[in-house]
């Protein structure tokens, strides 16, 4: 349990301090509460001698003490909420930074990281459990650190006036504390199996949900839910198994506790039974009640604890997954921020696999700078993971790749993707304004240059026509707007970016005519004096190109202009004829 206490309190990091000052201001909660019942015992034993005529009790000393138990009170009250500010925001601002730097960390991992780590799990990762430990770790914390404080406090206080029921509270939170380690062995060994299930938990929703279309569409609820359905059994059965597991745990440590305050309560009455004489009897009589007040109180604390160890074990899990993605390799670990002035692009014998499967094989070409180099060939060719290499969302096995005469791999992720803009075939859009959207091409963006890219996009006068205009929310992935209005904003955001190195995957497939004649003026300004690599299937796109790859199996197989290649016999003369025949196709 403490392990993972003094673990939580480390990845606090900068705010450790806030805790330990915290833990100082909990003492004082504890002290001047116990000070308020002492105070209240000894004003009670006063009363009693005072009826017995033993002291007469002034005005003035009467008033004293109730001062006094109000003065303690509020002191209590002011500590306690000195701890609350001091300790409650930790967990939110904690949490809040470990969510930017672990998406400042996936910025900087390959792609392949994401190929071998579910996406349902990272995700689960930084919103589920994160926003456990935010809103109930520092609790658990609170409980365990400040309850074990508060005990210990006022069995210290008890000690001053009767050691047998100090001693009796003492045993009563070790024996306690055994149950609690042995749950909190329990929580360890299930932690990882609910932690588990909530994943597979997530998994299965995000893939319900980013599948409802195709659910619809073909009529599979039932068996599309299937896969939801036993996730959510699993959740279920895993976490009622687990509270079945810990119930006798739970209550051999209150019973524990309990049988402390019963013991409390015994002494204290034999106290009372054993006083000889009235002034014994008097001199007593506060103690005892004292005692019995405290047997009430003085493992209210600790009784809750048995929850926050079920939950150490969740916060241990947690904190393991968190440090996995902490400790992720990063593609430009040994990267520097490279400026360059040229931006040939170059492969030198590049070969890369996904995995065990071989894309791109021995592969060697020359992008010059200022020029337009479209790629084709077949679907699995290795056009888009050639591009994707340029852009180092993943490393070659072998060879090497240069922009600008340097090797990629000198760069950090961030140097070179400055130099870089990419217009996708499935483009991705923020829920967010329009405005934003556009300016995350370039995040100091003036609102006279935001237009101005907007304009050269051509999506400026459609944008005046949205309700708000630049204003305009769009929902989820752009799902408020058209295929072709979605793409014009991703070259709008191009534009803005204004990177000497444009890659264009795809950007005017499955777009309607008088859409595609919009994007075509809208890439023609993005890609004045570029260096410009296209993905393209249609003709008009590529026949203007400098040169023409032709892929086959990641290998290049014909090299050159559209007049050149149109004659020879080969992949780019069988690739435009299947295209003629597809575009001449009728039902």
């Amino acid at each position: 349990m403490f392990k993972t206490i003094k673990r939580f309190i480390n990845w606090t990091g900068d705010y450790k301090k806030r805790l330990y000052i915290g833990f100082v201001y909990s003492f004082f909660v504890s002290l001047f509460a116990a000070v308020s019942v002492m105070l209240g015992a000894y004003s009670l034993m006063l009363v009693v001698q005072d009826l017995r005529g033993e002291v007469k009790l002034s005005n003035g000393n009467i008033w004293l003490l109730l001062g006094l138990m109000i003065l303690f009170v509020l002191l209590r009250f002011l500590f306690s909420y000195l701890r609350a500010k001091t300790q409650e925001s930790v967990g939110y601002e904690i949490a809040a930074q470990e969510r930017m730097e672990i998406g400042n960390i996936l910025k900087r991992v390959p792609l392949g990281y994401f190929r071998k780590n579910n996406t349902g799990d990272i995700s689960a990762t930084i919103t589920t459990q994160l926003t456990f430990m935010e809103l109930l770790g520092l609790k658990m914390l609170d409980i365990i650190v400040n309850g074990y404080i508060n005990v210990f406090v006022v069995i210290i206080c008890l000690a001053f006036f009767n050691i047998p029921i100090a001693l009796i509270s003492l045993g009563g939170v070790l024996l306690s504390g055994v149950f609690i380690k042995i749950l909190n062995r329990f929580s360890e060994k299930t932690s990882p199996v609910v932690h588990d299930a909530q994943e597979k938990m997530t998994k299965a929703t995000i893939e319900y949900l980013r599948g409802m279309s195709v659910v619809k569409s073909f009529g599979m609820t039932g068996a599309s839910v299937k896969s939801v359905k036993e996730a959510y059994k699993k959740s279920r059965k895993v976490n009622i198994r687990g509270e079945i597991q810990f119930a006798p745990i739970t209550a051999l440590h209150l019973f524990a506790l309990k049988l402390a305050s019963t013991g409390i309560v015994w002494f204290a009455s034999l106290m009372v039974l054993n006083a000889q004489g009235p002034v014994q009897f008097a001199d007593f009589f506060g103690i005892p009640v004292m005692m019995v007040i405290f047997s009430f109180s003085l493992f209210a604390h600790v009784e809750s604890v048995n929850d926050s160890a079920h939950v150490l074990g969740l916060i241990d899990s947690t904190l393991n997954n968190l440090e996995n993605l902490k400790n992720t390799e990063f593609i430009d670990s040994n990267g520097k921020d490279v400026s360059i002035d040229s931006y040939d692009i170059a492969f030198e014998n590049v070969t890369f696999s996904y995995e065990d499967i071989q894309v791109i094989k021995d592969l060697t070409l020359k992008i010059p700078q200022g020029k337009t180099t479209a790629i084709v060939g077949p679907s699995g060719s290795g056009k888009t993971t050639l591009c994707n290499l340029i852009a180092r969302f993943y490393d070659v096995d072998r060879g090497r790749i240069t922009v600008g005469n340097h090797d990629i791999r000198e760069f950090t992720c961030d140097s070179l993707l400055s130099n870089i803009s990419m217009v996708f075939q499935n483009v991705y859009l923020f829920h967010d304004t329009v405005r934003n959207n556009i300016k995350f091409g370039k995040a100091d963006a003036t609102e006279d240059e935001i237009i101005e890219a907007a304009k050269k996009a051509r999506c400026h006068d459609f944008i005046m026509e949205l309700p708000c205009g630049y204003d305009t929310k769009i929902g989820e992935m752009g799902s408020s707007l058209s295929g072709g209005e979605k793409q014009r904003i991703s070259i709008a955001r191009a534009i803005l970016k204004d990177a000497p190195i444009i890659i264009l995957d795809e950007a005017t497939a499955s777009i309607d005519p008088e859409n595609e004649y919009l994007i075509q003026s809208a890439l023609s300004e993005l890609t004045r004096e570029k260096t410009i690599i296209i993905i393209a299937h249609r003709l008009a796109t590529i026949e203007n190109a400098d040169q023409i790859v032709v892929l086959e199996e990641g290998r290049i197989v014909q090299n050159g202009r559209h007049e050149q290649l149109i004659n020879e016999q080969g992949v780019y003369r069988k690739f435009l004829d299947i295209r003629m025949e597809a575009e001449n196709w009728a039902i």
